[in-house]
């Protein structure tokens, strides 16, 4: 595995600035990717072994990216958002999975490992470069089912819905009787459309 010096600077590339969140993050990833017995998560054999899931959207959430490599794209990684700096790390090869979690209480302890700096932040950042990991975070050990439709690979499945005609992947359907539909169309989204886009309709063979 890199050192965590490594880590810290790819990571502030990666999100474009240096903060306490990163610096967790990176401490988060390799404490879990040693639990799972896995030490250089970029390599070809670990490409598609190790899934990991993040419980918040925040600057953590980057870092565990880098570390990792891991990516929504790839989909080795899901954002789980239950607004917790948590998350957990699934060794697809020996089923092996810890949950890692940050102690609230490890904010407290930046005074003890990083005196005499003034800045709030900042003494979090160094803090959270030294402290042991038993400080700052909880540890569980956990099973993580992955579902074949959440699996890296080909999707799985493709259907229509029956209302806008846009295509679904790997399951995202919902099925109501007789009718397929997205989940925007049955059960609401993030957004209103203003403009409706009808897609094309798909060409038959006569």
């Amino acid at each position: 595995m890199k050192t965590l010096e490594e880590h810290l600077a790819e990571t502030a590339a990666f999100h474009g600035s240096n903060c306490p969140g990163q610096t967790l993050g990176v401490r988060m990833a390799r404490a879990g990717l040693t639990r799972i017995g896995i030490d250089d998560p970029l390599s070809g054999r670990w490409r598609k072994q190790l899934m990991v899931y993040v419980e918040i959207d925040r600057c953590a959430a980057d870092a565990v990216m880098s570390v990792t490599g891991c990516r929504v794209g790839k989909r080795t990684l899901k954002i789980v958002d239950n607004g917790i700096m948590a998350a957990g790390f699934l060794n697809l090869e020996t089923g092996k999975a810890v949950r890692v979690v940050a102690r609230e209480k490890a904010r407290a302890l930046a005074d003890k490992y990083a005196p005499g700096i003034e800045d709030k932040y900042e003494r979090q950042r160094k803090a959270y470069e030294v402290m042991p990991d038993e400080e700052l975070f909880d540890f569980e050990d956990v099973k993580i089912v992955v579902p074949g439709q959440d699996m890296p690979g080909s999707p799985i499945s493709r259907v229509q819905c029956s209302k806008c005609g846009h295509s679904v992947q790997d399951l995202r359907e919902v099925w109501q009787p007789g009718l397929i539909f997205c989940k925007p169309c049955a059960q609401g989204s993030y957004f209103t459309a203003i403009n409706r886009c009808d897609p094309e309709p798909e060409a038959t063979s006569v």
